[in-house]
């Protein structure tokens, strides 16, 4: 490789930022990302997310079923340049039914932009996603919303976020007032006052600004609210300890910020902050060794897939994270697992359902690969070189429903409607040994109402979701295969494959789980999996 190559894909990586807003339903995150979008100059008017009936729906939320109902479902990603970077920002479901997706995203970020609603403070989905962060590591910014709405004292929710998360807190913006009296946010950083004038999809740069901390026209122009803020500010000078930045990319600091995002307030402020201290893509870790971002040979992972993306062309994307090296349309990629080959020409970027071909890309970005059944959730792209990244989880289900078609005729949708939806992971989908009905595992019902409306309106088979006797499931290995194929035989009325052919069982209640347990004592149990199969670890606690 030529020393102007390596320099220029040294220099790309630098500029590239990768993050995730993550939130409890309801707390403002799509709009938020809306709001980034816009000020980034990437839009240039924000949908209504809670506007159903609306012409604009969400930029991020494509969904049929999204636009119905006004929450967010699905994971989105979306591209942008912002002040010499290219920022890759992913939006991601923020009801606690769709986590698997939001974890597995979370695999694919450098970083995180936590949206907590002013009002309602620290939510469980919050402390969850706040979980799986941690265990990552994963930088986090915090955003509180909904500062123009009657909401909890900013001191309290500082305090609770230091409480519940387990984080030191760094306000770098300060309201002055809530609700009606809400008047803006002193940027403590640049010490000055962005004033807040209430209003949607004024671009960036167009807010009164009121320069300095000690301006004798806070006082004249917002009285009892600027002497309040003015007293909270200076204990939190003299409380919060100073931005260390080796904390906060290690997740034990984050810097907080506040405004409303459906108003366009505070995101100027969110924006450079992600710009200024996010990392750039750095080294992932695979079974065989450990990958630097600005190797010269291309390596990704595949974090989602989703089909139906057009529904017209009943596409189906694999969403791909790169973690080195240089992509360019039309290279000669392998697919580690199945050692096939990949020469993908019409790979895509992303402003949401919004597509550009691409040309190249460079590690930290995510780019779009049209699949048709030869990439999988996990799956290690890579120039040639046999290398596994792992991390990507798959949990046992929660509940189970059994499926079978309305329609006897459309048997054959339903099944490639479940085998699409199985590999996109909305779903997953068992095949029992005994028995020709097919198992549905999911995490919470929402999941189930989602497929049955998605096989209806994406297939065209109406689905009945019936009840079912199974309760838990747990993953099945053995390193001895004669082992595994005697316990398979002897339990095959509880025994099924999932979408990647990994065995399971299924069984009722859990003491029959700790029965078999103890009566095969070679036998590994699993509540969690990795790719394919491959690798195993526990589950995460909570």
């Amino acid at each position: 490789m030529s020393e102007s190559t390596a320099s220029r894909i040294e220099t790309e990586v630098r500029r590239r930022r990768t993050f995730a807003i993550i939130s409890h339903p309801d707390a403002g995150k799509t709009t938020l990302t809306e709001k980034l979008l816009l000020f980034s100059g990437a839009i240039q008017i924000a949908g209504s997310v809670k506007a159903r009936k609306a012409s604009r729906h969400a930029t991020s939320d494509w969904m049929e079923i999204e636009k119905q109902r006004g929450i967010s479902v699905a994971s989105s990603v979306m591209q942008m340049e912002y002040r010499d970077c290219v920022i890759n920002l992913l939006d991601t479901p923020g009801h606690q039914d769709f986590s698997e997706d939001t974890y597995r995203v979370l695999t694919a970020v450098d970083a995180a932009l936590m949206v907590i609603d002013a009002a309602n403070g620290v939510e469980p989905q919050t402390r969850r996603l706040l979980q799986v962060c941690r265990a990552r590591n994963t930088p986090i910014l915090t955003f509180v919303n909904k500062m123009d709405r009657e909401v909890k004292d900013p001191l309290a929710l500082m305090d609770e976020i230091e409480a519940e998360l387990g984080m030191t807190v760094v306000p770098f913006t300060w309201p002055v007032g809530m609700g009606k009296q809400f008047h803006g946010v002193m940027d403590l950083r640049q010490q000055r006052m962005r004033v807040f004038a209430p209003g949607e999809d004024r671009a960036a740069g167009t807010e009164e600004v009121l320069e300095g901390l000690d301006n004798p026209a806070y006082a004249e122009r917002f009285g009892m609210q600027y002497d309040q803020a003015k007293g909270e500010i200076e204990l939190v000078r003299e409380a919060a300890p100073e931005f260390n930045r080796e904390e906060f990319l290690t997740g034990k600091q984050t810097p907080m910020f506040f405004g409303s995002a459906v108003n366009n307030f505070g995101v100027q402020e969110v924006l450079d902050a992600l710009v200024e201290l996010a990392p750039a893509p750095d080294s992932r870790v695979a079974m065989q060794r450990t990958v630097q971002p600005d190797e010269p040979k291309f390596t990704g992972v595949v974090f989602k897939i989703q089909a139906n993306m057009d529904p017209a062309h009943r596409d189906r994307i694999a969403f791909l994270r790169v973690a080195s090296g240089h992509f360019e349309r039309g290279m000669r990629l392998k697919v580690v697992r199945s050692g096939k080959e990949l020469r993908p020409n019409t790979v895509v970027s992303f402003l949401s359902q919004r597509r550009e071909l691409l040309d190249e890309a460079f590690a930290g970005d995510i780019i779009g690969i049209p699949n048709h059944g030869v990439l999988q959730l996990g799956d290690t792209i890579t120039e040639g070189e046999a290398l596994q990244y792992t991390g990507l989880p798959f949990f046992a289900p929660e509940m189970f429903r059994a499926v079978e078609v309305a329609d006897p005729l459309k048997t054959k949708q339903l099944r490639a409607g479940l085998t699409q939806l199985g590999e996109e992971g909305a779903i997953q989908v068992f095949r029992p040994i005994a028995g020709s009905v097919l198992l549905l595992g999911a995490v919470g019902q929402l999941q189930f109402e989602v497929v049955a409306h998605r096989l209806e309106h994406e297939y065209g088979c109406k689905a009945r979701i019936m009840p079912s006797r199974f309760q838990v499931a747990r993953w099945v290995t053995c390193d001895d295969p004669a082992e595994l194929k005697r316990f398979i035989d002897a339990n095959d009325h509880r025994m099924a494959y999932d979408a990647v052919d990994a065995p399971t069982v299924l069984v009722e209640y859990a003491p029959e789980l700790r029965a078999i347990e103890s009566n095969w004592p070679k036998i590994k149990f699993h509540a969690l999996r990795e790719h394919a199969g491959l690798v195993f670890q526990q589950r995460l606690d909570g």
